[in-house]
């Protein structure tokens, strides 16, 4: 299993989609995306597009008050 980092935060929405998109097109089966976002669009955006395309979210972190930015980590299949 292949685990990669993904960084777009201070990026607003649709950007992070976009670069997440951009980022696993042509990522075989079973890579993990680790993807930290700080836009509050992609709490909702990121899990609808995993869906869309047949990805799973396999984990969050929230946001907390200490870290505004949160991960959400898609597993590519």
């Amino acid at each position: 299993m292949t685990v990669l980092s993904l960084d777009a935060t201070n990026l607003r929405c649709p950007l992070p989609i976009i670069k997440l998109a951009k980022f696993a097109q042509n990522l075989p089966g079973g890579t993990v995306i680790e993807v930290a976002v700080s836009d509050p669009a992609a709490e909702y955006d990121i899990p609808a597009w995993a869906r869309m395309k047949g990805h799973l979210i396999t984990g969050a972190t929230p946001r907390t008050a200490d870290s505004p930015n949160f991960t959400v980590t898609v597993t590519l299949q």
